[in-house]
């Protein structure tokens, strides 16, 4: 079979494409056939070695997929030959990764796939959208009528936080850098969009949301405590999901006064039955048109290398999808 892989990790280009034995379900897999893959940052991470795992060698890199189950192992029920199915959280804790025509996956980890949804939404939604459900629903239990307030609502998870908010009942603010890019987040459902160019964040939100937000979701490596409390309504959440090399100040006296909570969370640390949870509702919403996938580049699998490149780079504006 065609896959991407490498042998040692490094810059993009110790990618290589080319031939490997195919993969066979064992007990408790299903084989399936790729149709689509993501590049997730956390991808690169792995690839260059900045976070470092235990690799099979040679490495498949890639945590998101979706296509058809081509065979099943001993002891898998819930999947059968023909199924639509999706999965993300693979290429990580030692598991093989995504980028190639066949893939072995532990059953848990895969998700049925409605008939209206196409491939490549799927896995342009699969790590991203786990992700905000994680922190939207299980760490922040997020309510109808609550304020969402997400940095980057056009990236790669905050459009989806801004997706799965709205979904949700919640009434949404973010921010945006260019007039393109603001309109875009409002197409995806946001109901303020603050041009941080032109804007500043702080005034922006306190004069959509004098009395503060309920949520506020930090995207940004080094976050500004003061400015993020300040912004919090009294019992505020505030989620973190980067900046795992920054060591900010923390005011504590408003912080603990304002009674808020501080939410820090890695997505493939979850559970296979906490994805199910998040699976279940984000088919439910994808299928129904009200969570979109924020698809910025298409490529072949065999430019999975250049994906690497565009994606480090960090201005593709949303989710890179290579089809298989």
């Amino acid at each position: 079979m065609k896959a991407a892989y490498i042998t040692q990790t490094g810059t993009p280009d110790v990618i290589r494409f080319g031939d490997l034995e195919p993969p066979t379900a064992g007990p408790g897999q299903i084989l399936i056939r790729n149709h689509a893959v993501s590049v997730n940052p956390i991808d690169t991470y792995v690839r260059s070695g900045l976070v470092a795992f235990e690799l099979p060698q040679p490495f498949i890199p890639g945590c998101d997929a979706a296509g058809v189950v081509e065979s099943v192992g001993d002891g898998v029920e819930a999947h059968s030959v023909g199924d639509r199915v999706w999965c993300t959280n693979q290429g990580l804790l030692g598991r093989q990764g995504t980028f190639a025509e066949q893939i072995a996956v532990d059953a848990p980890w895969c998700f049925a796939l409605p008939d209206s949804v196409d491939f490549a939404t799927a896995a342009a939604n699969a790590l991203v959208g786990v992700t905000a459900h994680l922190g939207l629903f299980r760490s922040a239990a997020i309510e109808p009528g609550e304020t969402v307030f997400v940095i980057g609502g056009t990236g790669g998870v905050g459009a989806m936080v801004v997706q799965l908010a709205k979904a949700a009942g919640a009434s949404v603010i973010t921010t945006a850098g260019s007039d393109a890019k603001c309109e875009r987040a409002r197409e995806l459902g946001a109901d303020h969009v603050i041009n941080y160019s032109t804007q500043s964040i702080a005034e922006g939100v306190k004069a959509i949301a004098p009395k503060g937000v309920n949520l506020f979701w930090e995207t940004r490596r080094m976050p500004d405590f003061d400015e993020a409390i300040d912004l919090m309504a009294p019992r505020g959440r505030m989620v973190l999901m980067a900046g795992r090399d920054s060591r900010p100040e923390f005011p504590v006296g408003p912080f603990y006064v304002k009674e808020c909570s501080l939410h820090g969370f890695a997505m493939f640390k979850a559970t296979p039955l906490e994805m199910r949870r998040c699976a279940e509702d984000m088919n439910r919403w994808m299928a129904s048109g009200k969570l979109k996938a924020n698809i910025a580049q298409t490529l072949p699998l065999s430019e999975a290398a250049e994906a690497h490149r565009m994606q480090e780079a960090e201005n593709v504006g949303g989710k890179i999808v290579l089809t298989v």
